[in-house]
């Protein structure tokens, strides 16, 4: 049975620090959807991008991925449309800028053994800053990135996050429409094919 929609205290949100989301995932999604960690609200509610005004969901639909706009709650209605969502950190916290390097580049380790065992085509990871130091890849920009990961291609978002004030929604679906035309042209019966470089 399906979760109805829920707003948690703001005791509960604060109690949510540490607190994991399981992942949305299934072996050869077309594109799983790489986010940062969890914050204190997504951990309270157990849902990804869970906080209202947390562009992810709106963006998704804007940019073509979905064919209605669905809630933290339906997450698990991606899977049907061959997408998925994971973390490269899974603990909660009030903001990304309380993970230390070292558990970013733990977390790239992890990612890549859950990247090899369920093969999606892409990951797509949202926020340039965690992606470059959990890689070591200082220069990567918004787009395709050369090497892929544990045999899928690599695309970088910018961060859906409301606090992220360079991307607008027109903005951000553009960029994730971008993925998705190429994802769209995804042989899935090969190998996935290299990112351009």
């Amino acid at each position: 049975m399906r979760e109805q929609p829920w707003r948690p205290t703001r005791e509960q949100v604060a109690a949510a620090e540490g607190a994991t989301v399981p992942d949305v995932i299934a072996p050869r999604l077309t594109v799983l959807f790489c986010g940062i960690n969890p914050g204190l609200y997504s951990g309270a509610v157990g849902h990804h991008f869970a906080r209202p005004g947390n562009r992810f969901w709106k963006t998704l639909r804007a940019a073509g991925f979905i064919d209605r706009l669905l809630s933290p709650f339906d997450e698990h209605d991606l899977l049907t449309a061959g997408l998925g969502i994971t973390n490269l950190v899974e603990r909660a916290t009030a903001t990304a800028d309380k993970l230390r390097p070292e558990e970013l580049r733990e977390g790239a380790e992890r990612l890549e053994a859950k990247l090899r065992r369920f093969e999606p085509a892409f990951v797509a990871f949202l926020g340039l800053s965690s992606y470059r130091t959990a890689f070591a890849r200082p220069d990567a920009i918004v787009g395709p990135q050369a090497p892929g990961i544990g045999g899928s291609n690599v695309w970088l978002l910018p961060n859906p996050s409301g606090l992220n004030a360079h991307y607008q929604l027109p903005a951000l679906a553009e960029v994730f429409g971008q993925l998705r035309t190429t994802a769209g042209r995804t042989d899935r019966s090969a190998p996935a094919p290299a990112p351009a470089t």
